[in-house]
C-alpha cells in the first residue's frame, strides 16, 4: 500500500512538473532581439532619408521608444514632422502626442492641437478622440462643453469606444440646448478634402 502511495505521489509531481515545463517560455535571446531591431532600424531609415512617410512615421516611433536605436526624442520629432507635413495622420497623431509629453521638451499644447486638428481634418477618428480630451483638459484651448462633446461624438460615431463613456458622461453636465448645439455642429462637420 505504502509502495502505492509513493508511486502515485511521484507520478503527480512528474505530471505537474511535465505542466509547467511545457508553460515555459523559452529565454528570450536579448543579443539577437537588439541586432534585428538595430538591424530594421537601419532599413527603416533608409527608406526614410529616401522620403517615405510611413518609414519616417515607423523610425519616429523607433526613437520614441529607442527601439534599434537609442531613445532621443529630438530625433523622434523630426521624423514624425517630416511625414507630418507631408499629411501623413499617424505622423500628425504622434507628433501632437509628442508635444504633450512631460519628458519630451518643448511642451507645447497649442502645437497638439494643431496637429490634431490636421489629422482630424483627414477624418482620422484617434485625432478626434484627442482634440476632445484637450477640450475637457482646456489644454492649449479653453474649457469647452460643446466643443469637447462634438469631438467626443464624432469618435464615438466613428467607433471609437471609450468616447461613447466620455460623451454621456460629458452630456449629464450639459444643458439640452449645448448637447443639441454639439450634435448640430458634429453632423455639420465635414473632413477637409486633401487637395493634390
Amino acid at each position: 500500500m505504502l509502495i502505492r502511495i509513493v508511486i502515485s505521489l511521484f507520478l503527480l509531481i512528474i505530471g505537474i512538473t511535465s505542466a509547467a515545463c511545457a508553460k515555459a517560455k523559452p529565454p528570450v535571446d536579448v543579443d539577437n532581439t537588439r541586432a534585428k531591431n538595430e538591424a530594421t532600424a537601419q532599413e527603416v531609415r533608409k527608406l526614410a532619408e529616401e522620403g517615405n512617410v510611413a518609414a519616417q512615421n515607423r523610425l519616429g516611433l523607433f526613437y520614441k521608444f529607442g527601439r534599434g536605436v537609442p531613445q532621443n526624442y529630438g530625433q523622434a520629432r523630426r521624423w514624425f514632422e517630416e511625414a507630418a507635413k507631408q499629411g501623413h495622420a499617424g505622423a500628425q497623431i504622434n507628433l501632437g502626442i509628442l508635444y504633450l509629453q512631460e519628458d519630451a521638451p518643448p511642451q507645447s499644447p497649442q502645437m497638439a492641437i494643431f496637429w490634431f486638428s490636421r489629422a482630424a481634418e483627414q477624418g482620422v477618428v484617434p485625432a478626434f478622440a484627442k482634440l476632445g480630451q484637450m477640450y475637457q483638459e482646456a489644454q492649449g484651448v479653453p474649457e469647452d462643453f460643446v466643443q469637447r462633446y462634438m469631438w467626443f461624438h464624432l469618435a464615438a460615431t466613428n467607433g471609437e469606444t471609450p468616447s461613447v463613456e466620455r460623451r454621456d458622461i460629458l452630456a449629464m453636465k450639459m444643458s439640452y440646448a449645448q448637447i443639441t448645439e454639439a450634435q448640430k455642429r458634429a453632423q455639420e462637420w465635414k473632413p477637409t478634402p486633401k487637395s493634390v
